[in-house]
């Protein structure tokens, strides 16, 4: 259990508490009567209130509420708000993905399943995108077990552990892109800006004639290619070329 009265600045907070907290390996007490609450319950509550309204919307205070108890008394169990969304972060991700369908040494079928089970937690967890771009030093078991699935699925391929995990973060960073892109669609506003776009090139269109040929190509008109699966299709095509030595 943690006692803290107060938060701390980031500057202070002492690294082994948040591991502590991420690992599950915080001192737990040897009397008294047993804890109403846990990190692990208070981390759940916290991702269900953030799916709903946004990380925005979670604070200590609104958690709280949700149980029944005072601010306070969570700080008990987390520092404050900056190891609540790394709890959080842990939370949803779980262990790691499940491959257990996939054929051994089928490194294509794996990366694969691997992108698109991320895509889905991403998409099931749009906070996921803000909380996973702060400034992270720590790593808990459920960060870990994807970047170590990841890993193992790309074993099989021959490639050193260097490209190895290069390829992990072409292959976060077009889930995360991906996710990006959802996150700021709106249909109405997307109308919008596409109205204003076509007449201001149409009015200047010697100036960009590149970007004026490929819109009446359709490049920005829906054409139902999944850019998750075609940006997937060419990271694994590439990482092909590698292992056959083309690249």
């Amino acid at each position: 259990m943690v006692v803290r009265s107060k938060e701390q600045p980031d500057g202070e907070r002492d690294p082994r508490l948040t591991l502590a907290l991420l690992w599950g390996e915080q001192e737990q007490p040897t009397r008294g009567p047993k804890p109403k609450l846990s990190p692990r319950r208070i981390a759940a509550a916290a991702a269900e209130l953030a799916d709903r309204e946004g990380l925005d919307a979670v604070s200590m205070s609104r958690v709280a509420a949700g149980f029944g108890v005072s601010a306070m008394a969570l700080y008990r169990y987390v520092p404050g708000k900056t190891e609540l969304v790394e709890l959080m972060v842990e939370s949803v991700l779980g262990e790691g993905p499940d491959l257990s369908g996939v054929r051994e040494g089928d490194w294509r079928a794996g990366v694969r399943e691997w992108t698109r089970q991320c895509a889905r937690v991403y998409a099931a967890h749009p906070w996921l995108l803000t909380a996973t771009a702060m400034r992270r030093r720590l790593l808990g078991p459920g960060q870990l077990g994807w970047l170590d699935a990841a890993l193992a699925v790309l074993e099989p391929t021959g490639l050193d552990g260097v490209r190895r995990h290069h390829t992990f973060l072409l292959l976060i960073g077009l889930v995360r892109n991906v996710a990006q892109q959802r996150s700021d669609y709106e249909a109405e506003q997307d109308a919008e800006w596409d109205r204003l776009s076509a007449d201001l090139l149409a009015r200047h269109a010697d100036r960009f004639p590149a970007l004026t040929k490929v819109i009446a190509e359709g490049a920005f008109q829906p054409d139902g290619i999944d850019p998750l699966e075609f940006g997937l299709d060419r990271i694994l095509d590439g990482v092909e070329a590698v292992i056959d030595g083309r690249e």
